[in-house]
């Protein structure tokens, strides 16, 4: 799916919108974004340097997660919110040129709670792997 089709999963928009494509295959979220270099948070992060933040990383994950969810969340009036973030492991630097191959499984689910593992790999190599819980919240 594109970004138009992830917006009718998705609550989040530009600039927090983190993925440009994804599909599910065989019970897993598969999802890419391709950093550019023009996005808020590379542009102070750091000067001459620019390197994609690990909290982005995670988010990126969590989108990807949500993608998961998406009979969950299509047209009802619900958001999804992290309730935890375990075992984040940082192992590579994302920069602006790279490709962000997401990879996202849900490993359980009780009532409005689901709790997942993922990753985000560039050109293969390992960048980040977390496990991560979700809760599905009303909206107010």
């Amino acid at each position: 799916m594109d970004r138009t089709e992830i917006e009718k999963i998705l609550p989040h928009r530009a600039p927090m919108l983190l993925l440009d494509e994804a599909e599910v295959v065989d019970g897993e979220a598969h999802g890419r974004i391709t950093i550019t270099g023009d996005e808020f948070f590379v542009q102070g992060h750091f000067p001459g340097n620019p390197v994609v933040p690990g909290v982005i990383l995670c988010e990126m994950l969590a989108q990807n997660c949500c993608v998961l969810m998406g009979d969950g969340l299509a047209g009802k009036d619900v958001t999804p919110f992290y309730t935890g973030l375990d075992k984040v492991r940082f192992k590579h630097p994302v920069r602006p040129g790279d490709t962000v191959e997401l990879t996202c499984r849900i490993t359980r689910s009780r009532g409005p709670f689901h709790f997942a593992t993922g990753e985000a790999r560039v050109d293969g190599t390992l960048c980040v792997t977390a496990e991560m819980s979700f809760a599905l919240m009303p909206n107010a």
